[in-house]
């Protein structure tokens, strides 16, 4: 799984064990009455974690604290994936390895079918009239 689709994936579960657990998060044990998601959040961060030095997991506690103080800190949030980024950027088998963890995506397929003059498919979002000209010639629809 590339790293960026990771972090897309994987940043919902990490924030919910953030609010779950805070600082604690980096040392707590799996907690039967938290969620999936939080415990995969939680997972991920102790994973991170264990793969730093001692002076990275100082910088990732301090992220992690900070985030836990100021949950709705967008920079804090922030500077906390770009510490999760750079650790599985320096450890792939790592990002492989918690990739297994998340759960993938529905595939998403859309058909639309449209019959008639003046018919008008909007796959995405409209802010306005959506038209469509017919001009008759001869008897004949174009």
């Amino acid at each position: 799984m590339e790293l960026n689709t990771f972090m897309e994936l994987a940043g919902p579960t990490i924030g919910a064990a953030m609010s779950a657990y805070g600082v604690a998060v980096l040392t707590q044990a799996e907690d039967a009455a938290a969620g999936a998601t939080v415990n995969l959040g939680r997972r991920i961060l102790q994973r991170v974690w264990q793969q730093r030095d001692q002076p990275e997991r100082e910088a990732l506690e301090r992220d992690v604290r900070e985030v836990a103080e100021e949950s709705e800190n967008a920079d804090a949030q922030a500077a906390l994936r770009q510490t999760v980024r750079r650790t599985l950027q320096q450890h792939p088998q790592l990002l492989a390895e918690l990739a297994e963890l998340l759960p993938l995506p529905e595939p998403v397929s859309t058909r639309f079918s449209v019959s008639g003059p003046g018919s008008v498919v909007n796959a995405g979002t409209n802010h306005g009239e959506m038209s469509s000209s017919v001009t008759i010639h001869g008897g004949n629809t174009q």
